[in-house]
């Protein structure tokens, strides 16, 4: 039986991952001041031993500036290490790599939750939740804009700031390293600090790091020498890029700088869009299933260099053609997996992926093999049809 190009396993340096099924990063908004809660543990730990390849925790801070919400996790301290060493573990142990996404909010930091309203925080509602620094949790971007006129403006960073936060961004590989994990991803996406800096709406800065395009990708860049030099050459490097934010940053600048990137040592470009200005992209057409995809394509072909695919990404055919065409080279699943953390187990059974079972732990697997073999027209509750036929109709053809 020919295994589906999705569970085909996929060396990036030195590191094997068992299949192409990817945890996205998705903010928890849980730590206590930056430190990751056992609600992280089980979180995490639910997607790797529902048979993921590569298990993503959310994007932490390199920075205290840098946390968007009362509950962002960080690692600007050694302190932080043998938390997340703890989460990094147990991945690794459900035979899935633990993967951490490292990022800085800028001018979008310091918000209530999103279930919280997403708006401003205010000083009584940080003291409210507990926060004892707020003078400082400032906010801070390339250039004193806020994303609209109805928001707080940052203070711009100087020189000699912007060099300090890139070393930052150094140090916070290194304690990724130490802690455990094996890839790790740049957050340059949705309108955080990187994406501001590329952004010609965001960065009117007048020193290197504004001005031309070059210049605007130039804080990028040194973040990935930091962060390369900081981090193991035989571990993996990924970048997430906003591929297309409908305001100055699109498709061929992202090119451009994937290329840049590719020879400093990211392996990966993690192709999503928007976030700049706060609303969805529009020049993709309707957001639907795989709206995302194009982007990924373009940078695999355009830069020559792998590509991850996300964005409602939901259904196993869907994925599977995706890979199959060409599109990209690993599939990252978000939401998806919050409604079903067994999604890889799904997506292998609904391809007829040979010895599905093994993607997951013995405790789980002997069980539910011995079910499918003792009572083989069993249909499992997250199959919509007595068939196995695919799923994805031609809304989700890409």
């Amino acid at each position: 039986m020919t295994l589906p190009l999705l569970f085909t396993p996929l060396k990036i340096r030195s590191v094997v991952l068992k299949n192409r099924v990817v945890v996205a990063p998705m903010h928890q908004y849980a730590a206590v001041k930056g430190f990751p809660t056992d609600w992280h543990l089980v979180n995490l730990g639910r997607f790797a031993t529902g048979g993921a390849g590569l298990v993503f925790v959310e994007s932490t801070k390199v920075e205290r500036r840098g946390c968007g919400t009362v509950g962002d996790l960080g690692l600007w301290h050694d302190d932080f290490i043998p938390y997340f060493r703890r989460l990094s573990t147990f991945i690794h142990e459900q035979n899935s790599v633990p993967a951490i996404q490292l990022g800085h909010s800028g001018r979008k930091a310091r918000r209530f939750r999103p279930w919280e309203g997403g708006s401003p925080l205010t000083k009584e509602g940080a003291e409210n939740s507990g926060v004892d620094d707020w003078e400082n949790w400032e906010l801070v971007g390339p250039s004193p804009l806020g994303s609209s006129e109805s928001e707080p403006e940052p203070r711009a960073l100087s020189t000699n700031e912007v060099k300090q936060t890139i070393d930052n961004w150094g140090r916070a590989a290194a304690r990724a390293h130490a802690a455990g994990f094996e890839v790790l991803e740049i957050h340059a996406a949705h309108g955080y600090l990187i994406h501001q800096f590329l952004s010609p709406r965001a960065n009117q800065r007048a020193d290197e790091y504004g001005g031309s395009e070059l210049n605007r990708m130039r804080f990028a860049i040194e973040v990935t020498e930091a962060v390369r030099c900081n981090w193991p050459e035989d571990k993996p490097l990924f970048m997430r890029l906003s591929v297309q934010d409908d305001a100055g940053w699109g498709p061929d600048e992202s090119v451009s700088l994937s290329r840049i990137v590719k020879n400093k040592g990211v392996d990966v470009v993690d192709c999503s869009s928007g976030g700049l200005t706060g609303s969805p992209v529009i020049s993709a057409g309707p957001v639907s299933y795989g709206y995302q995809v194009p982007y990924a394509e373009k940078i695999r072909y355009e830069a020559d260099m792998r590509t991850m695919a996300v964005g409602l990404i939901v259904h196993a055919d869907q994925a599977e053609r995706i890979l199959q065409k060409g599109q990209a080279d690993l599939i990252a699943i978000a939401r998806e997996f919050l409604h079903n953390p067994n999604w890889a187990l799904d997506a292998a059974l609904k391809l007829n992926g040979p010895e599905a079972f093994k993607l997951i732990p013995p405790a789980y697997e002997y069980w539910l093999e011995k079910r499918a073999e003792s009572i083989t027209d069993i249909i499992p509750s997250t199959y919509l049809s007595k068939t196995n036929e695919p799923v994805c109709d031609r809304e989700c053809q890409n």
